[in-house]
């Protein structure tokens, strides 16, 4: 093979591949600004609106000025069972210093009949919010029950936990940080 027929490979390999990244090059946009992949620390947590059991509507946004814990679970998740009293507990610990939870049922996953009597059989006073047609799940890009967002009172999510049960000293600790 000569010099020519080289240069004329080579020329093709990097026409190829020049065309190979315009073709599959992101074409949504030139920034990311709002929209990320999944709600990650550092970011604004995604708004949402949702009616509790008791048919109130409660929207994220509008607890600005508070920290917050969203956990999204599901009657059926053993680890979700098995974190919930050490929520209520820091719930109760850490409501008056403007603290709130917000379980984020998975309705459209769970069978709504269980939702009531689990709240009862579990003692829970925080809000409970209904997924029911799956809104919160797919924009916090839930992956895996449980699933806990410590938003601070800017909104900003400050740490994510993928599954469960988190410990007592665990949500503690991350609490004492998104009150600050």
């Amino acid at each position: 093979m000569n010099s020519t027929q080289r240069r004329i490979i080579y020329a093709l390999i990097l026409l190829l591949g020049l065309a190979w990244t315009f073709v599959s090059a992101d074409k949504t946009g030139t920034s990311t600004a709002g929209q990320i992949a999944a709600p990650q620390a550092g970011f604004l947590a995604p708004d949402f609106e949702l009616r509790t059991l008791d048919g109130e509507t409660i929207r994220l946004s509008d607890l600005r000025g508070q920290a917050v814990l969203v956990n999204l679970w599901a009657t059926w998740c053993p680890p979700c069972r098995a974190e919930m009293p050490a929520i209520q507990k820091i719930y109760d610990e850490y409501k008056e210093q403007g603290f709130v939870v917000l379980a984020v049922n998975m309705t459209y996953q769970d069978t709504f009949a269980n939702i009531a009597p689990f709240v009862e059989e579990y003692g829970l006073t925080f809000p409970i919010l209904l997924d029911e047609t799956a809104s919160v799940g797919p924009a916090y890009q839930l992956r895996s029950l449980p699933s806990s967002f410590f938003i601070d009172r800017e909104g900003i999510i400050r740490e994510v936990v993928i599954g469960g049960p988190m410990a007592e000293a665990l949500l503690r600790t991350r609490v004492e940080e998104i009150l600050k």
